[in-house]
């Protein structure tokens, strides 16, 4: 299809998309899953950044391949705290990078000529606790179930006990405040995201 298909306008656009939000079958071996994961960026080809935020974040190819899915809150007495792999790709490779620019894509100096970054381990940190309470989708009409099998029944989907309900203080200073279910921390920290001012000069260039 790729190679074929009338519509190859999509299918590039869905092969670059595929070189930004990268997924490996070295770690996913579900070759479904792999095409479903193809399938979202093609049918997300000439649609809105924001909502392409949400539907990667919630595959379970992504959930597995930057470890979030599973990913559970806080417990210092068991020594487990909360994965950071795709709260840190979320903003480095996925949406504003490294280091503030200015709209043309140019990067932003300092008064010492030093590039001013877009955030800190401290705001990776507090986006890795958004990203918890957060596993598969059970078959219809099932309950959700923490640390269940595989499954490619759909988007990933909350599980409420393992989510992180403190405040989260994410990029530019904005709080997604205590007490959210995981699905309104979520919004607020793709929203936090997707206005940041580098999306569009850095996934444009």
């Amino acid at each position: 299809m790729a190679l074929t298909g009338p519509d190859q306008l999509r299918q590039r656009v869905a092969w670059a998309l595929h070189k930004i939000w990268v997924v490996s079958a070295v770690e996913v071996t579900n070759t479904e899953a792999i095409v479903t994961y193809h399938r979202l960026l093609l049918n997300s080809a000439f649609g809105n950044y924001r909502d392409l935020l949400y539907d990667v974040a919630m595959h379970p190819v992504m959930g597995i391949y930057l470890s979030h899915l599973g990913n559970q809150k806080a417990d210092s007495t068991n020594k487990i705290y909360p994965d950071e792999n795709f709260a840190r790709e979320i903003m480095q490779l996925f949406s504003i990078g490294t280091k503030q620019l200015n709209q043309d894509g140019t990067t932003q100096f300092d008064a010492n000529n030093i590039p001013v970054p877009t955030y800190s381990q401290f705001t990776i940190t507090e986006f890795a606790r958004v990203f918890t309470g957060w596993t598969y989708a059970p078959a219809p009409g099932g309950s959700v179930v923490w640390g269940s099998y595989i499954n490619q029944n759909g988007p990933m989907v909350p599980y409420q006990p393992m989510h992180d309900t403190g405040a989260k203080t994410l990029l530019n200073g904005y709080v997604s405040p205590a007490g959210l279910s995981a699905q309104q921390d979520l919004k607020n920290a793709l929203d936090n995201i997707f206005n940041h001012p580098n999306v569009g000069p850095f996934i444009g260039r």
